[in-house]
């Protein structure tokens, strides 16, 4: 990331993680059409609702584990490997200490958060069953989330995509299996998820231990390195912590979604995976800004990130407009009969992808300057727009348009914040702080030959 083309380096970055996201998302998607198949629309309300709960309880360790990779791409950057060794040494030591502790914990308090959430009555035993299922693989889960932002940090981004082939024919076997031929419904889908997850996991163990074998990875935990796991708090808390406040706010709009009954919540749930198909270049690029930002960033080359910074989001939102306008307006009916039948939930479905995938363009360069930023180590703006983004524009308009207008229109507060995020983040750019950032890093474009 620190020599050659910038958008050559980026793209060959971002496609593995692409290809990685349409694996997840299609085994993602094959749950919602299994489910939505052989199940009833309670089912498919059950999976669609039950992911809030799992991502409040753990996403502030996701963050964490997007901390651990910003400082492995600055430290590879730098070329320090006695640092990098450190870090994820002590990376897999707290994957162990969080690990386990939340997996007890899931059990309790993910029915609590979905009592919370005014989860519909005939949908309530199996969002329990699944929640409980996929908080036994809380190991896997947050293991491979850490262990794939080491390998993007230290910029290879195709390991992650060979541990997917392989968890994605697992999860999809085992959907086939548990809930079209042993007929379990949603706990069997549950099931199929957390084996993957866990495969995952152990696949991306024994390949760093293989190819980097300079890191001295393990399986179990060691020592940790106690002032690296400061650094890693002090830069993945705040991530963290955002991703948590997030994840409350999401719970709030899923609560609006389930007090429209439980056509619409699948109606939400099968526009939610549509959209993620249509928009899966989001991940990869905005990982690739990351990886890109922090490694020029260790390297001091301050002319190179001043020139990423408005390539690569042009780069996304145009792949992303694209692909959402092609998906809206040509193709959207036959997605979404591939999910299910019923005629009110492909109602929803396609009323919440007319309303929110065309705007998705605006979700990307959002997302790809908040990468940018937080690879070059500025966490704070970002994460202060994100959450008025979330708390002071998604919530609050949803909630007026649920009290004034038309409660089946809450989804209009996803592109209002978009809009609002991608304004406040592309004046970040133009912003003094990070003209600051960039001018206390020598000028080495010697690295670009």
């Amino acid at each position: 990331m620190t020599r050659g083309s910038i958008m050559k380096n980026v793209l060959l970055f971002a496609l593995p993680i692409c290809l990685g996201n349409v694996l997840q998302q299609l085994y993602s998607t094959v749950d919602t059409i299994i489910i939505g198949r052989f199940c009833t629309a309670a089912s498919l309300a059950a999976v669609g609702t039950s992911s809030q709960p799992v991502e409040l309880l753990l996403c502030i360790f996701m963050g964490i584990g997007s901390g651990v990779s910003i400082l492995v791409a600055q430290f590879k950057g730098s070329g320090d490997v006695q640092k990098l060794s450190a870090v994820t040494r002590t990376a897999t030591a707290f994957v162990y200490l969080v690990s386990i502790p939340l997996m007890i914990l899931g059990q309790f308090l993910g029915p609590l958060i979905l009592k919370l959430m005014q989860v519909p009555e005939d949908t309530w035993n199996m969002a329990t069953a699944y929640i409980r299922v996929i908080f036994f693989a809380t190991l896997g889960n947050i293991g491979y989330n850490l262990n794939s932002g080491i390998l993007r940090g230290l910029g290879d981004s195709q390991a992650s995509l060979k541990f997917l082939v392989v968890s994605a024919f697992v999860n999809i076997s085992l959907d086939w299996l548990f809930v079209g031929i042993l007929g379990l419904d949603v706990p069997g889908a549950a099931i199929a998820t957390a084996v993957s997850m866990v495969v995952s996991w152990l696949c991306s163990v024994f390949y760093i231990k293989k190819h980097y074998p300079e890191l001295n990875f393990t399986l179990f935990p060691r020592r940790p390195d106690l002032s690296m796991l400061r650094k890693i708090i002090r830069v993945g808390f705040p991530l963290g912590l955002n991703h948590s406040l997030y994840s409350v706010g999401h719970i709030a709009l899923q609560s609006l979604i389930n007090l429209q009954g439980t056509a619409f919540i699948a109606g939400c749930s099968v526009a939610g995976k549509v959209n993620g198909l249509a928009n899966m270049v989001i991940t990869g690029l905005s990982s690739a800004a990351q990886t890109f930002s922090g490694q020029n960033y260790g390297a001091g080359d301050a002319d190179r990130l001043r020139e990423g910074s408005w390539k690569i989001p042009l780069a996304n939102a145009s792949i992303t407009a694209a692909a959402g306008f092609f998906t809206t307006f040509v193709v959207c009916d036959i997605v979404i009969g591939f999910f299910t039948k019923d005629a009110a939930v492909l109602a929803v479905a396609r009323k919440y992808v007319h309303l929110v995938l065309p705007f998705s363009w605006c979700y990307s360069v959002l997302n790809t300057i908040i990468s940018y930023a937080n690879g070059a180590g500025e966490i704070k703006y970002p994460t202060v727009i994100n959450l008025l983004m979330l708390w002071a524009v998604r919530i609050p308009s949803a909630f007026v348009i649920h009290l004034f207008f038309d409660g089946s229109l809450v989804m209009l507060s996803l592109p209002i914040s978009f809009g609002f995020g991608m304004t406040c983040m592309i004046l970040f750019l133009f912003s003094r702080r990070w003209k600051n950032r960039l001018k206390a890093l020598p000028v080495r474009s010697a690295l670009r030959d």
